[in-house]
């Protein structure tokens, strides 16, 4: 029988790699090899986790004997406190609470059982270590600790947060005061109510001076409590109210459900960040995290995401899979009829995400409580693409997004296109370190009729206000090539400069085709402008201008119509990979291009279109040249005899 091999990627902490061989296991009538590697990977989430002993626990450990009993207790630890410490178990319990955060949970924090409803002893699971892990190593390492949660539900990331804040406070430094802000003010209640039980329940015979911990008022504000006998404040926001907060020394933030933060015109994320974090000290045992589920692409948590992902950020991201989550499992009574009955993304589960049967036969299950699989997706995310992707009403899939943009690059010249003033002669390529326009490919000779086509959005002309844009795209497709972006030119500039620019451009680019957005144009003149229309003009002094084909006149206009069949172009041409996209924030503005509450597309509020509207009229031009170029190929016409 032939051999198959395969890679099993199994999530346990970080990916590790081990390349087994086994007899066609995709075979689906052969299932005891997939038996036999299921029982591996149960056997291996059985590590052994114990945070009294040490056994499992986080960072370099090392063994002490207590009164008989061995403890693996932090190497830190072993090397500050005498021997004494060691000799006396209720010393060496009391000191050991000041270096060994799971200890302290376990024998401190009771927290509420969601099956029982009783106070239980906080042991961390599984999920919850592996982000501890991320903020100790930067603690430890003597940095602050900076961190974006991307969470899944029901495992307690919140929690895991406040508790760590809390044991900064309560066994490392007095005085340290936190913040806990989220998008409303119950959000940071329910948070606080956290560290309310962990004082109710606090043993006295851990603290300072033998008395029970509580939460005192402040100075008469129902935002600010004291913490009895250390003299840490715990401060509580909102994103809608940030000013409450001003004017304290705070050294941690908790800033949590950040995606859901409004954006208005009086509040927006950015605005509250700077506000309550801007102050925050960049050193050993500070502390901000930011944690939330996804709600959709475009919004200032997405946006932080993306930036830590590619380590633009101070911020360390973490993301939890559903599989990594412990309740998520159901028993597997019949491993062939599941293996049977498990489709393409379940198979993937098991091959590529390297979860157990169980895992699988939740998933399973837990499927057929939604009316489509985007919607579990958007519940239990295997991955950060698809939180993100299947929340909100994005119009473009971001798993196919991150594969687009990987053809993004820096251009090779940045500078402008320079010419007489509001003529077309003298025209040049200028480099220009702070130019406007970048290159990526100047034009090169060519037999091809309007091989470059420029288009055009026109923005607004103050600082404030959307950008123009002009953008130059290879057709490529004439060719038997792809699409291409070649050139792009964006900022604010009076509107008959705008159309003198990009008509210098067009004529840089072998008298590219020109297409211009009119609809500002147009508005411009129908409101009073007595100057002529702008295009009318350039269309006497550049030909090869774009006309609408049932009124005669030049420019693109967007109606609702032309609109939803230009968006459609630029999301097949995205799709299937038809272009070469080199512009990286072409593709951002995409990630955050959203289905409006009418039926209309646009971007998140806050957010721009503006180089995406180019790429979809261009394509949308592109296309119908290309056709063209194909009917007359078809007919025996002669190529350079067509009107655009």
């Amino acid at each position: 029988m032939a051999k198959t091999a395969f890679t099993w990627l199994w999530f346990h902490g970080n990916f590790a790699e081990t390349e087994i061989t086994m007899e066609n296991v995709v075979k689906e009538t052969d299932i005891s090899a997939v038996l036999a590697e299921n029982g591996r990977r149960n056997l291996a989430l059985k590590a052994d986790y114990d945070p009294v002993t040490g056994t499992g626990c986080h960072g370099p450990r090392t063994e002490r004997m207590v009164r008989g009993v061995r403890y693996l207790v932090p190497a830190v630890m072993a090397q500050r406190e005498p021997q004494s410490t060691f000799d006396d178990a209720g010393r060496f319990r009391k000191a050991r609470l000041r270096y060994d955060f799971e200890y302290w949970c376990v024998m401190c924090v009771k927290i509420r059982d969601k099956v029982t409803g009783r106070d239980i002893p906080f042991v961390l699971n599984r999920a919850q270590r592996r982000l501890l892990a991320v903020m100790e190593n930067q603690r430890t390492a003597g940095e602050p600790v900076r961190v974006i949660l991307l969470k899944a539900r029901q495992w307690g990331g919140s929690t895991l947060v406040q508790m760590y804040m809390a044991w900064i406070q309560m066994m490392l430094h007095k005085n340290w005061n936190s913040l806990i802000c989220g998008h409303l003010r119950d959000t940071s209640s329910a948070i606080k109510g956290i560290y309310s039980r962990l004082l109710r329940n606090y043993p006295a015979e851990f603290t300072d001076n033998g008395k029970q911990m509580s939460f005192k008022g402040f100075e008469g504000s129902k935002n600010v409590s004291e913490i009895t006998g250390r003299g840490c404040v715990v401060l509580m926001g909102s994103a809608q109210m940030q000013e409450s907060v001003r004017g304290f020394d705070i050294s941690m933030a908790h800033l949590t459900e950040v995606a859901f933060w409004p954006e208005t015109e009086r509040h927006n994320p950015e605005d509250v960040v700077r506000s309550v974090c801007g102050a925050i000290p960049m050193k050993q045992d500070s502390v901000v995290v930011y944690e939330s589920t996804a709600n959709g692409m475009g919004n200032f948590f997405h946006t932080e995401w993306l930036r830590s992902r590619a380590g633009e950020s101070d911020k360390t991201a973490v993301f939890v899979p559903w599989h990594e989550i412990e309740i998520y499992r159901r028993k597997v009574a019949d491993a062939k009829t599941l293996w049977d009955e498990m489709d393409d993304y379940e198979r993937d589960l098991w091959f590529k995400q390297g979860c157990t049967l169980e895992m699988i036969n939740w998933y399973h299950h837990k499927r057929r409580e939604y009316q489509s699989h985007s919607q579990m997706m958007a519940e239990f995310p295997s991955n950060d693409i698809e939180a993100f992707n299947t929340t909100g009403r994005m119009v473009f899939d971001i798993g196919r997004l991150t594969e687009f943009a990987k053809t993004c690059r820096e251009p090779a010249e940045v500078g402008d296109i320079a010419a007489d003033y509001k003529s077309l002669t003298n025209i040049r390529w200028v480099p220009a370190k702070n130019g406007l326009m970048q290159m990526w490919r100047k034009p090169e000779a060519s037999n091809v009729r309007h091989r470059w086509v420029v288009t055009v959005d026109v923005g607004g002309r103050s600082e404030s206000s959307d950008f123009s844009v002009i953008s130059v795209i290879d057709r490529g497709e004439c060719l038997g090539d792809k699409a291409e972006v070649v050139a792009q030119w964006r900022g604010h500039i009076d509107h008959d400069l705008l159309a003198w620019k990009a008509a210098q451009t067009a004529r840089f680019y072998s008298n590219a085709l020109l297409v211009v957005e009119s609809n500002t144009l147009e508005c411009e003149m129908t409101e009073g402008d007595s100057s002529e229309f702008v295009l009318a003009v350039l269309a006497r002094k550049y030909h090869h201008i774009y006309h609408r084909p049932q009124s005669g006149r030049p420019g693109f206009q967007t109606n609702r119509e032309t609109k939803q069949a230009a968006i459609s172009t630029l999301i097949e041409y995205v799709r299937d990979g038809l272009y070469v996209e080199r512009d990286r924030e072409a593709v951002n503005e995409m990630s955050w291009y959203e289905v409006k509450q009418n039926g209309g597309y646009g971007a998140k509020r806050g957010k721009h279109d503006d180089i995406l509207m180019t790429r979809a009229i261009g394509l949308t031009v592109v296309r119908e040249l290309n056709e063209a170029r194909l009917r007359a190929h078809l007919q025996g016409l002669r190529i350079e005899n067509l009107i655009c």
